[in-house]
């Protein structure tokens, strides 16, 4: 199997041996374009806020690293019998009837370049989404824990019908990417269930009704047209647009795909999926109760459950959304690896980066080395961990992060630590919402570049006050993607069985140390105050109006 795994900077692929999971061999290709969040190609400045891609570097993952990837597997193209994929979401792009990027065609007008995940310039539209849907009492509010997020398709979709009338009006498709790829690969348009669920705002077999788009701008009324409706398997809409189950057959490789990819034409292509959800496969973690948290530029937080609740600020509950049979509940926070890199990049001095280098480490190890040595709370600080905004459970991507308590004796080190600390505190608060509005977590289990930070990961568990299980791939979300392939192509007649046999975690590798925990409860009560004061919006989202006020 082949999984491809589309990430933020680059794109990775994985052959995995269809009995076992072993992971014979892989490539990364890194995005030309990287993330576009000052200019567009063309020298054009973007906004406050904006981060788009180019849908050219996806491509180039289909060209350059697929093939790599079978080179140093080792494995005959003909061999290969699935190929599955996934994708950072929500990642939405207009496009023509025929699959087109906007981009492609004016390459100098913004919005009709793909939105990125982590693009947050729409909020103000997502703040009239929700305030709208609470005063209607909309039904499918709740299901996304009272707020959507800025984020999320509809609240980018009303940025461009209202900041680029033009773009929305030639705008056939408004299309997550993760349906764009498999469109691209198979020639048949589908659209996943997770990202329509998740993303889309599809609940209960639809989307907001045109009378709640049109109170919103009479020119979105029709929105949904763009999008698929109807039950899952059901080729729906004017385009026949099928909504797709997780696991199933998107269709079949293309010869255009297979010169791109070096496979043979014909091969099983699984439905799209999200990077996040399908890693749980890749973890062994599709059954109830196991929240698997997916650790890197930002972290996203995904659990199967039996049960179905209203959790305050998640980010979705969607039914099959995870695994078939199943409620898939997700949350996350809007940054984590991302406010590490953004520390270390523009406040380490000189004199730790040459230090780093005496020693032969990065400027992360060297900071690590340094804050590990540290007693609980020896450094005085508590830190809000919202420099890109708060995805749960606040949903609000104006907030800004804070740190309280430096004093002219406090160093990098201190500051590194206490920002670790604060992505471990809203994960803590994650996973209380999750059980006091009645859903159970019962393991916790880590995914995500992060892991390689040993250190990083007993804080997590110490401030969680529970074991850490880890996934036993440095690729999960590729590897996922491969396993859902497995059960496209009819190698497992499923994704539970699919992932006992191909999926990988060690049980508790990180445990939590009593006394470090009973410090760490004193330190998250502070984070909780600093949280609930400041969590209103009022002193923070007044400096950020007053930062744009002064850029613009």
């Amino acid at each position: 199997m082949v999984g491809v795994d589309f990430g933020t900077l680059s794109g990775r692929a994985v052959v995995v041996r269809v009995s076992d999971g072993e992971e014979l061999g892989s490539a990364v290709h890194e995005y030309a374009h990287r993330v576009m969040e000052q200019a567009l190609p063309s020298g054009r400045r973007l906004g406050p806020d904006w981060a788009l891609q180019s849908p050219q570097d996806w491509l180039d993952v289909l060209r350059v690293a697929v093939p790599e990837a079978l080179a140093a597997a080792g494995v005959a193209p003909e061999d290969v019998i699935g190929i599955g994929t996934d994708f950072t979401a929500c990642t939405v792009l207009p496009a023509t009837a025929d699959g087109t990027p906007l981009c492609f065609e004016t390459p100098d007008v913004p919005h009709a370049w793909p939105k990125l995940w982590k693009h947050h310039a729409a909020q103000p539209h997502a703040d009239r989404v929700n305030e709208l849907a609470a005063r209607r009492g909309e039904s499918w509010l709740p299901r996304y824990g009272g707020k959507i997020s800025s984020e999320w398709e509809f609240a980018k979709a009303l940025q461009v019908l209202e900041e680029a009338p033009e773009v929305y009006a030639r705008a056939e498709r408004w299309i997550e990417a993760a349906d764009w790829i498999v469109w691209r690969l198979t020639g048949v348009e589908s659209r996943n269930i997770c990202t329509v669920g998740y993303k889309g705002v599809f609940q209960d077999g639809s989307y907001p009704s045109e009378e709640f788009l049109a109170e919103l701008d009479p020119a979105f009324a029709g929105f949904a047209g763009k999008l698929a409706t109807g039950e899952v398997g059901e080729k729906t809409g004017p385009a026949g647009v099928r909504l797709a189950p997780l696991g199933g057959l998107a269709g079949r490789l293309t010869a255009e795909a297979a010169a791109w990819t070096g496979l043979p034409e014909g091969v099983a292509v699984a439905v799209g999926n999200v990077d996040a959800h399908v890693t749980a496969a890749a973890a062994d973690a599709v059954r109830p109760g196991q929240m698997v948290a997916i650790m890197g530029t930002s972290t996203c937080h995904i659990m199967p459950s039996d049960r179905l609740a209203e959790v305050p600020g998640m980010c979705g509950v969607v039914r099959d959304g995870i695994v078939p049979g199943l409620w898939g509940y997700e949350a996350g926070q809007s940054a984590v690896g991302d406010i590490f890199a953004w520390f270390v990049e523009s406040f380490v001095p000189a004199s730790y980066t040459e230090r780093a280098r005496e020693q032969g480490m990065t400027v992360h190890e060297y900071l690590t080395s340094l804050a590990e040595r540290q007693a609980v709370g020896e450094h005085g600080l508590v830190a809000l961990d919202w420099f890109g905004g708060n995805r749960s459970v606040l949903v609000d991507h104006n907030l800004s992060g804070v740190i309280v308590g430096q004093t002219l004796a406090t160093r990098p080190e201190d500051v590194y630590r206490a920002l670790i600390e604060a992505t471990a505190y809203g994960a803590r608060m994650i996973v209380e919402t999750f059980e006091a509005s009645g859903v159970p977590v019962e393991e916790f289990v880590v995914a995500g570049g992060l892991l390689k930070n040993p250190f990083l990961m007993q804080v997590y568990a110490d401030v969680l006050r529970r074991p850490l299980s880890v996934i036993g791939s440095d690729q999960g979300p590729a590897l996922g993607s491969a396993i859902h392939a497995a059960v496209a192509a009819g190698a497992y007649d499923g994704i539970e069985s699919a992932a006992a046999a191909m999926g990988k975690r060690t049980e508790a590798a990180y445990t939590p140390d009593p006394a470090r925990a009973d410090a760490y409860d004193r330190l998250y009560a502070e984070y909780r105050n600093l949280h609930d004061h400041l969590g209103d919006g009022q002193m923070l989202h007044t400096l950020r109006a007053i930062r744009n006020e002064a850029r613009a």
